[in-house]
């Protein structure tokens, strides 16, 4: 049995930015025609503290996945960083994902204990309370995309599609 998978990813949310590199990325694997049918797309998700949070757990009621790979941009970074934690107030949730072996080896990818105080944060913290709440064993992570470039650009799918491969 193949696992289902639900990948999300964010909207723009200011006036410069012409995309989002984590809508750009999941683009970018839709277009693979060697992946297996269990993807689930939930792309452009409203830069929104409630509004993402519960379009991603409605979907994710509805879909059932085994594994949730939430993405977002993080313009700051230069690699993929998959998050350990989401806080909210003095709450913190741990992915249940083991991530030293998820990331080992992989060129353009690292794991981070900040998911960043924003939106992302917010809809990491609400998918894992929502897991833990509903004693679901759905294995959820959260990874920070970078700005694409031609230069990052083939390296940074090429470590998704193997984090992909390693999660179910």
């Amino acid at each position: 049995m193949t696992a289902k998978i639900l990948l999300t990813s964010f909207d723009t949310w200011l006036p410069h930015q012409k995309s989002n590199s984590s809508d750009d990325l999941l683009a970018k694997i839709s277009q693979i025609k060697s992946l297996p049918d269990s993807l689930t797309f939930l792309r452009k998700l409203p830069v929104d503290f409630q509004l993402a949070p519960n379009l991603a757990i409605a979907k994710i009621n509805q879909l059932q996945p085994d594994t949730i790979i939430c993405c977002g941009m993080a313009e700051s970074r230069q690699k993929l960083t998959i998050e350990s934690c989401a806080c909210c107030d003095r709450d913190i949730r741990q992915t249940s994902v083991n991530l030293e072996p998820l990331v080992a080896d992989l060129a353009a990818t690292e794991i981070s204990h900040e998911a960043g105080k924003f939106v992302c944060e917010a809809l990491y913290y609400a998918v894992l309370k929502h897991l833990a709440d509903s004693q679901l064993s759905t294995k959820c992570i959260f990874v920070h995309v970078p700005i694409l470039t031609e230069e990052n650009a083939d390296q940074i799918v090429a470590d998704f599609l193997l984090i992909l491969t390693r999660l179910p």
